[in-house]
């Protein structure tokens, strides 16, 4: 339908607590980063299930993503949003007080559950409230720059509260993040009426869809430890093509499906979801091995390390508000999108050179400063597109999108390039062993040279990530008024260039 509708009055004030969502869903990906040797320490958490404190998080995240989005449409925005808020802080307030392994799996599982219901529901939110280009930039500027740097400032509190408290706080910090974003929620949060899909829920695409993205992600875990041709990690592949495959059969033929292909087969929002995908690859694999880097090699403090990544979250915010959000509705998507990848993929090409000896000012700082910037002028438009022109029915399912991408390919990237990592690692030492002087060196040695090789291939898969940006992404700038077709279709009046209506 036209967007003739009175814009609420209370949405900036709803931004506020969307946004303050958002950051505490985003760094509690990373949060946990510094905080994990400690936690390992504390609780007799061998190297091998280390992993696992990352990846129990990211798994049921991801997992779960489609579904929450969907139940977002059905239940509404706002109901999902609060009970996201409330099972969040409760899954924190247990993770704080895990006294074994067991328990803080379970937490961080049940953590990435209820961050399924609540990170599409802020997303969509967010696209049936704010409708005008100018105010949608706006909006999605902030939203944008909190979804980019939000990783960061799980780095920063994350070396604070090891360092200052212990690592119990990185959980729960959570608890009045949720308590404030929920009564914010409940007072000033309010969606349109006509936002609501009353469709039953498609249970066989539910399962089929959570159990595919599982064994997807669950299959580089194992590739890791068990190696790349070892019969688990092959029968986790093929188990993810085959229910991902059954999947689409099943979307294609049921009445109301859990992902209306329609929502996929858009050129330009498929691109932005594999793009966005890449690039999560890419920068949380990054954020892994230099917060092991600055801690193991370097020697810094959980807290110091945290700072190091300042600079990248300062120029991410810039590169999101001051960059994408003022270009957005005057330039393409995909001539801010793919020059935005291609800058980070330049930053991520300087942190290739770390070594020993390297100095944090002249070799790490300025790889993350243009990393930063890059990252934030490629994050807001993708955004905001991915959800642009989306009819209200589809809205949660849409954003659960955007979040499976980044968060599947998060935890893709920490599965793939650890075990890139590792492999380097072992192979330097192996042919560095003959003539080593000292074990402890080698040892050093090594890390950091598996480290810069799997940051090349972070940067080859940022390039793959703009390329995909520049080829499939076709559409105008977004600064146009979406007008309404009879088969549900629209053009961007400033364009011309088919998109969904909203």
């Amino acid at each position: 339908m036209p967007e003739t509708t009175t814009p609420d009055p209370r949405r900036w004030k709803a931004l506020i607590f969307i946004a303050l969502a958002q950051l505490m869903v985003v760094l509690d990906a990373t949060i946990v980063n510094i905080a994990l040797p400690s936690a390992q320490s504390d609780l007799g958490i061998s190297d091998g299930n280390r992993q696992w404190v990352i990846t129990a998080y990211a798994l049921a995240f991801g997992g779960l993503l489609l579904f929450g989005g969907r139940l977002a449409d059905l239940w509404g925005r706002k109901k999902t949003f609060v009970i996201g808020l409330i099972g969040f802080a409760l899954a924190s307030a247990l993770g704080g007080a895990a006294v074994n392994l067991g328990m803080l799996l379970g937490a961080r599982a049940l953590q990435g559950v209820f961050g399924a219901l609540l990170a599409p529901a802020a997303l969509s939110l967010l696209s049936v409230m704010f409708t005008e280009a100018q105010e949608r930039a706006k909006a999605f500027g902030v939203f944008g720059a909190i979804a980019g740097a939000g990783g960061g400032v799980g780095l920063i509190l994350g070396g604070v509260f090891t360092e200052y408290l212990n690592w119990r706080w990185t959980f729960f910090v959570n608890i009045p993040f949720a308590v404030v974003a929920a009564a914010g929620a409940i007072a000033v949060i309010h969606e349109p009426a006509e936002g609501r899909n009353p469709s039953k829920l498609d249970i066989p695409g539910v399962v089929l869809s959570t159990l595919g993205l599982v064994s997807l992600v669950y299959g580089f875990t194992r590739a890791e430890s068990d190696g790349w041709t070892s019969g688990s990690t092959v029968a986790m592949f093929i188990a993810a093509g085959v229910l991902l495959a059954a999947f689409v059969v099943v979307e294609s033929r049921v009445k109301a499906p859990l992902l209306p292909l329609r929502v996929l087969t858009e050129r330009n929002r498929a691109g932005v979801y594999l793009s966005l995908g890449l690039a999560a690859i890419a920068m949380f694999g990054l954020f892994l091995f230099l917060t092991y880097y600055l801690q193991v090699v370097k020697g810094y403090k959980p807290v110091t390390t945290g700072l190091a990544f300042l600079p990248m979250i300062a120029t991410m915010i810039a590169g999101s508000t001051q960059i994408g959000a003022r270009l957005m509705t005057r330039v393409a998507p995909r001539w801010l999108m793919g020059p935005g990848f291609l800058l980070a993929g330049v930053g991520m090409l300087l942190l290739t050179q770390i070594d020993l000896g390297t100095s944090y000012v002249t070799g790490i700082l300025p790889g993350l400063v243009v990393m930063g910037l890059g990252m934030g002028t490629a994050f807001m438009p993708a955004m905001s597109l991915a959800t642009h022109g989306i009819q209200p029915r589809d809205a949660g399912v849409a954003s659960a999108m955007v979040n499976t991408s980044q968060q599947v390919g998060g935890a893709i990237g920490t599965a793939l390039l650890n075990t890139i990592a590792a492999s380097a690692t072992t192979a330097y030492a192996t042919s560095h062993a003959a003539g080593a002087t000292s074990v402890d060196l080698l040892k050093l040695q090594s890390m950091v040279h598996g480290y810069s090789t799997a940051i090349w291939w972070a940067v080859g898969i940022l390039a793959v990530s703009a390329l995909i940006a520049f080829l499939a992404i076709n559409t105008g700038h977004q600064g146009g008024h979406t007008v309404a077709s009879g088969d549900g279709e629209g053009v961007e009046a400033a364009d011309s260039v088919p998109v969904m209506v909203h």
